[in-house]
């Protein structure tokens, strides 16, 4: 059984989302061992000047590194990451289940991204969409589409 991680810069404090993660952990406790963490967004002035963000993208970086687990595969959620289908995702998920790549840690920064040195030890970087997506949000539908990508798989109704 895959060891799915999501990482996440950030804490969902509304209600809403924090049922909506709930509902897909449950369902895809069927198929994965699955583990939020969830780490501490740096906090910035109002109006924080580029050098500033960088910091602080640089110490989430650190705080990052020190959760992934040894031997693991990481997607990161960034904008210039790769745009797939929930197919390809099922198809890339397989994949790396076939090579033998039992932990996979999707990874989804906080409002100001990732740094660019998390994003260069990422295997597989992913973009939601070109929309922009608050980080809350993206983390309720990266469930979903991990759970649909497993529906797929499992060849199940639920993705049409």
């Amino acid at each position: 059984m895959q060891r799915i991680t999501l990482l996440c810069v950030g804490k969902l404090k509304e209600k809403f989302y924090a049922e909506a993660a709930a509902e897909y952990v449950k369902r895809l406790s069927r198929y994965c061992k699955l583990d939020i963490v969830e780490l501490p967004e740096e906090r910035l002035p109002e109006g924080p000047s580029p050098a500033q963000i960088d910091a602080a993208l640089a110490k989430e970086a650190e705080a990052i590194r020190g959760k992934l687990p040894p031997s693991c595969t990481l997607a990161a959620l960034c904008v210039e990451g790769r745009e797939r289908s929930s197919e390809d995702l099922a198809e890339l998920m397989a994949r790396w289940a076939n090579r033998g790549e039992s932990r996979v840690v999707f990874l989804i920064g906080g409002s100001h991204g990732l740094h660019e040195s998390v994003k260069a030890e990422a295997a597989e970087k992913l973009s939601m969409s070109p929309m922009t997506f608050p980080h809350h949000l993206a983390r309720v539908m990266l469930l979903e589409q991990i759970y649909r990508a497993y529906q797929i798989n499992a060849g199940t109704r639920y993705h049409k």
